[in-house]
């Protein structure tokens, strides 16, 4: 019995060892990480912005860390850590019932745009789910509404970011064309949105 533990040790201690490289090993495999990155983003014809952490050992890579980019659905994961931070805090239950109503309805909403205005009740759970599962427009609209913009904004401060932010609800393309248009006469990409 003591062999077998010992086997089990050794082959356990084996395992752990071939799971994690070494520092030398993680150097390299970094630099080639890098390297890649680099040369997809000379070649690429736009502008990307990276930022890989590994949680384990605090090493990171960032690109174009500075630059401020127009955030399209992504901004909906805001929304999402909004709308539970507010459950958490008690001052909504996802699990409230929400009537929806053919003014919530605006384009690429498979969802929303199948249910009947009216009559169908959501729960805000419910629409999270659309919102996140299936990146539902008219859902997130709902969930700006009921959260409130200038609170995904307060808590995105609160947690020291200041330069992303919900200015808009989804398919509201009044808000930004007129800056689009005044500012589309440079050809660089990175000016007509980096103040987005």
């Amino acid at each position: 019995m003591r062999s077998l533990v010992c086997v089990f040790l050794l082959v356990s201690a084996c395992v752990a060892q071939s799971a994690a490289p070494s520092a030398g090993k993680q150097q390299i495999l970094w630099q080639k990480l890098e390297s890649q990155i680099q040369e997809i983003d000379q070649h690429l014809d736009g502008v990307m912005g990276i930022a890989i952490e590994d949680l384990t050992t605090g090493d990171h890579f960032f690109l174009h860390e500075s630059e401020v980019f127009a955030q399209a659905s992504s901004i909906k994961i805001t929304v999402l850590a909004n709308l539970y931070l507010e459950a958490q805090q008690g001052k909504l239950k996802v699990t409230d019932l929400y009537t929806v109503q053919s003014s919530d309805l605006v384009p690429d909403s498979d969802i929303m745009n199948g249910l009947t205005p009216g009559v169908t009740r959501v729960t805000l759970h419910d629409l999270a789910t659309m919102m996140v599962a299936v990146s539902d427009n008219s859902a997130t609209n709902v969930l700006i509404d009921k959260v409130g913009m200038q609170n995904v904004n307060a808590m995105l401060d609160s947690l020291g970011l200041s330069h992303t932010r919900l200015r808009r609800k989804m398919m509201d393309l009044s808000c930004w064309m007129p800056s689009i248009t005044a500012r589309s006469s440079t050809k660089n990409p990175r000016q007509i949105f980096s103040k987005r």
